[in-house]
């Protein structure tokens, strides 16, 4: 007799009969199994309030009204580098959220060469909200007057240009005075600053013309400016936490939002950081507003599930309860209704008080206009690039370092100086440092004959390089050394104690002394090795590969 809780053959059929038929008809229903990626492109200075709200929402299974699940992937990258690579056609993004919307006309205004209508339709949505401001060290600001004393672009023009530096206002142990902004081409913070320069050396705050760029004043004002800063970049994040590690010695002070000084101020009155307080100089002349603009692309590939997940998230982030955490990381909430709360506060730095003065976008070929005025007033550089030809570097190395180098080459200025050293079981030096512009088809040439052979002299090669910039360099440029190599030292005479013992890093004028960037190319790198040359001269350490050297390249070269 067999068990009654057995079920015989022909009803397991007829059940398993019954589950394909409902799994058929559960696929049948629009939606079911469906999921909808929505890829968003951000500013980074947002990234530690947006990365857990993005986890916190895909945790939660969102769908779309046909039931297909929601992902929201967010990647930080510099604004104006987000949307170049959007509108190159590198990324199909469903959203771009830049820092503000000043970048927005220009944007269109490319996206139209190739296509008939604009990227951004309509008028965005602000996520929240941080004006532009200049962040200066407190001793620094209570120097020149602040707080009582409105400060400006004009107060920056005139320490820019002073021989006397700080010794004018009776500090002379602090040097010369030492600024900082991000590249325009790449970073949202550094086209504000120079629109802004614009404005104030017009004593204007909008009706800003394509004419008005002829004035003789704004180029004058824009060089004055530009002769005191340090280096450029592409991420404001990068430019803040350089200041806010190296101190006064690096940097007086720089263009950023301000948010980044109250999450510094949060560290040091935390006992977090050991540097000095900092605080927000809101622009006398008039500052604009990073306004975290939420773009949903109008673009080719954005599908309308893809379109009515990305709304259904901004809705999200527009929720009062993301909004409040938005106050507690430094922003401002972009609903008036919620009330300013700490840290918006003078003892983190900021005055909510402020800005009084916000500046009108202006049409995107004015914009362009003092991009291209800024390439021609901005401080030129003197670079040495010492680059490793030894024998390891056989093969696609040699190829691609070759190629990368011609690319680097070309996206200098004619008014920038070069030098190039090469190294293997001697240092070669192929071109000594004159101007770039003379010489570029030749050098081009030379770069693209390189070849491999011989021991690794690493050491012996950066040692030589600095000391020839120290000679060569002109102190009023920026001074770099980018260095590539692909293994560890096997034929130097110094020592790397003896190396970072020359190369030293520190002093009073540290922001204006020589920035070592180091490339480790490959898997054989030396890379603790590179980052310990690197990282003391305030440059970076980079890990390469022939699949990615071009890219690093082309971001050391934001630096300039």
């Amino acid at each position: 007799m067999k068990p009654k809780h057995l079920l015989s053959l022909s009803s397991l059929l007829v059940i398993g009969s019954l589950l394909l038929s409902a799994c058929g008809a559960l696929s049948a229903i629009p939606g079911v199994g469906k999921k909808v990626t929505v890829t968003m492109l951000y500013g980074s200075e947002k990234q530690e309030w947006l990365d857990p709200l993005i986890q916190q929402y895909n945790q939660e299974n969102h769908k779309t009204a046909s039931g297909a699940e929601v992902t929201v992937e967010g990647k930080a990258l510099g604004s104006i580098e987000a949307v170049n690579e959007i509108i190159a056609g590198q990324s199909q993004a469903v959203v771009w959220s830049p820092a503000s919307s000043l970048y927005i006309p220009v944007a269109n205004a490319e996206w139209r060469k190739s296509h008939s209508d604009d990227l951004v339709s309509g008028t965005p949505k602000d996520l929240v909200l941080s004006p532009v401001v200049i962040a200066m060290w407190q001793p620094m600001a209570e120097a020149l007057g602040w707080p009582k004393q409105p400060l400006g672009w004009e107060d920056v023009a005139k320490l820019s240009t002073s021989s006397e530096g700080w010794a004018k206002y009776n500090y002379p142990e602090w040097g010369a005075f030492k600024f900082g902004h991000t590249h325009p081409d790449y970073s949202n913070s550094g086209l504000v600053a120079i629109v802004a320069q614009a404005y104030a050396a017009l004593g204007k705050q909008r009706g800003l013309t394509a004419g008005d760029l002829q004035d003789p004043r704004l180029r004058s004002f824009l060089s004055d400016v530009q002769s005191s800063i340090i280096h450029y970049g592409t991420s404001t994040g990068f430019f803040g936490q350089r200041m806010f590690e190296r101190g006064p010695s690096y940097l007086s002070a720089a263009v950023m939002y301000e948010n980044l000084v109250v999450a510094q101020q949060s560290k040091q009155l935390s006992g977090q950081s050991q540097q000095l307080p900092v605080v927000a100089i809101y622009p006398k002349e008039g500052t604009f507003w990073a306004n975290h603009p939420y773009i949903v692309l109008n673009a080719p590939w954005v599908t309308a599930d893809q379109r009515e997940a990305a709304q259904a998230f901004e809705t999200f982030l527009l929720d009062k309860p993301q909004q409040t955490k938005a106050i507690e990381l430094g922003f401002r909430p972009s609903d008036p209704s919620i009330a300013l709360t700490a840290p918006l506060d003078a003892q983190h730095g900021v005055d909510p008080a402020q800005p009084k003065t916000i500046l009108e976008i202006p049409k995107a070929d004015v914009i362009s206009g003092i991009q291209t005025m800024w390439e021609q007033t901005k401080k030129p550089v003197d670079v040495v690039i010492t680059i490793d030809t030894s024998e390891s570097m056989a093969g696609d190395k040699i190829a691609s370092a070759r190629s990368s180098l011609v690319q680097f080459i070309n996206l200098l200025s004619d008014r920038d100086r070069l030098q190039v050293v090469t190294f293997s079981s001697e240092v070669h030096v192929l071109t000594e440092m004159t101007s770039l512009g003379e010489k570029r088809a030749d050098l081009v040439r030379r770069v693209s004959g390189l070849i491999e052979g011989g021991d690794t002299r690493l050491y012996d090669a950066v040692a030589q390089s600095v000391a020839d910039l120290q000679k060569n360099g002109d102190p009023r440029h920026i001074r770099a050394v980018v260095v590539l190599s692909d293994g560890q030292d096997t034929a130097s005479d110094l020592s790397l104690d003896d190396l970072l013992a020359q190369l030293g890093g520190g002093g009073e004028d540290a922001g204006n002394s020589i920035k070592i960037f180091t490339i480790g190319y490959g898997k054989d790198a030396d890379e603790k090795t590179l980052k310990s040359v690197a990282e003391p001269s305030g440059g970076r350490e980079y890990q390469g590969s022939p699949e990615n050297i071009r890219q690093i390249y082309s971001e050391i070269a934001t630096f300039f």
